[in-house]
């Protein structure tokens, strides 16, 4: 049954009979898929051999069509035409596309793939449209003002769910902008306020209540003790707004993503207490995301979108290019940003406002994978802190939203390395996250509001 027929269905299928595929419902989407494209290059060539519709039917109904489609695979290449097919795409439905961004490193592959010509190379007029906060970006999606968006990981499934929302509207996430890439940062006259249990009255800002800012700043906050709802303030502050905050005492720190950090550093009004790969390494941050509407019906756009936005990954995530990447995207009309600022970030060589200059290679990186445990372990802290008041079926609602057989398949033709599965396990600050067991894993947290 479809998630968005029965989002709450508590059944869970974790693995399917071929063990290729994460659940039985991927396994499914995918053979009716193949099977799609099967029938659609057998009627094709069908048509093609015989263009009388009147003797083609005659033919089909004389010896059957598994007798025909044998007849005329002795003589024709029917499973290269079958792969061929498999790998081309038809004209594209839509060629100007508007794609919202909000002016952070977390959406460089978004970004980049404007000026550095990998739209275009895809036959795609893209603007991509700066925009203040994570709210104006979800609404712009939702109302069809921007045609994909780059959204917080959290955010396709808070869609999806109607959480945050008035309505639940189907929503997909097909890649992981990037991985890592957020730290916390406090205001500098708390340098000597390192340990998070003296933190108690603290104003914190993230920069969206469905963020994964807010959920490691509150995995944070309770694994020292603190309550992240009765100890310390945390509000919602747009990131090109944090800055200025922090400078004019609003708040104490916040969680965010880059360059905030680093240009809160730039400024003198603020240090690097921890990065968030020191929290979880390798966790999601950003996502390329799109209406379930949009992927369905213009195929052919959101292929060459994703295409291109992949692309762009496999060129970030080579730290060559970071210095270049810099460059593009820290121009006024994308990152407005020092190019210094937008270096130390990508590079990982870079000053932590306490006297000291760091070198953490993979403080950000560009992942397009978006594994399925990922989606799993967001929803757990969604319920985790009331945000998801319903039970739901875990692995469902991972498979329909992040679409990782989309990313495995253009991340072997960027050239990258897809991995065989598409959900993994982790640990967070040393705590191990089996997939497979949300529930016990959400009921091990003494503090939790559910």
């Amino acid at each position: 049954m479809s998630l968005f027929r029965n989002p709450f269905d508590a059944r869970s299928r974790l693995s399917c009979a071929c063990g290729q595929h994460a659940s039985a419902a991927e396994h499914d989407q995918a053979l009716a898929g193949d099977a799609l494209h099967e029938r659609a290059v057998e009627g094709a060539i069908m048509r093609a051999l015989f263009p009388d519709d009147m003797l083609r039917r005659r033919f089909l109904r004389a010896v059957g069509s598994g007798t025909a489609l044998a007849a005329v695979a002795s003589l024709f290449p029917l499973a290269a035409a079958k792969e061929a097919f498999a790998q081309s795409t038809g004209p594209l439905e839509k060629q100007k596309l508007k794609v919202g961004f909000i002016p952070i490193t977390c959406a460089t592959p978004i970004i980049m793939a404007h000026p550095m010509g990998y739209y275009a190379k895809q036959g795609l007029d893209v603007e991509v449209v700066k925009t203040a906060g994570w709210a104006l970006i979800r609404d712009k999606a939702i109302s069809g003002e921007y045609d994909a968006a780059h959204m917080l990981s959290p955010m396709p499934l808070a869609i999806s769910l109607g959480v945050g929302t008035s309505s639940a509207i189907p929503w997909t996430m097909p890649a992981v902008e990037n991985i890592n890439g957020q730290a916390i940062t406090l205001s500098v006259k708390h340098k000597d306020k390192r340990d998070p249990k003296s933190w108690k009255g603290f104003r914190l800002a993230v920069p969206f209540d469905y963020s994964m800012h807010n959920y490691l700043l509150r995995y944070y906050l309770a694994e020292h003790g603190i309550d992240p709802d009765t100890d310390v303030q945390i509000r919602s502050v747009p990131p090109p707004e944090m800055v200025a905050n922090l400078r004019a005492d609003n708040i104490d720190g916040f969680l965010a993503p880059d360059p905030v950090n680093q240009r809160a550093v730039y400024d003198g009004v603020g240090f690097i207490h921890i990065l968030s790969k020191a929290i979880w390494d390798g966790h999601p941050c950003c996502a390329f995301s799109a209406s379930r509407q949009f992927v369905t019906t213009m195929p052919n756009t959101y292929q060459a979108l994703l295409k291109a936005i992949i692309e762009a990954t496999a060129y970030a995530r080579q730290p060559a290019n970071r210095k270049e990447i810099a460059a593009a995207i820290a121009t006024p009309n994308y990152l407005n940003q020092p190019v210094t600022v937008v270096e130390q970030v990508l590079t990982g060589t870079f000053a932590d406002g306490l006297g000291n200059v760091l070198n953490v290679p993979e403080r950000i990186d560009f992942d397009p994978m978006p594994w399925q445990s990922f989606a799993v372990w967001i929803l757990t802290q969604m319920k985790r802190w009331g945000q998801l008041k319903r039970d739901v079926d875990y692995a469902q609602v991972a498979n329909e939203v992040f679409l990782a057989t989309d990313a495995v398949r253009l991340m072997r033709e960027a050239g990258l390395t897809p991995p065989a599965e598409t959900s993994k396990s982790f640990s967070i600050m040393g705590k191990p996250f089996d997939p497979a067991k949300p529930d016990e894993y959400l009921a091990s947290f003494p503090i939790r509001r559910t």
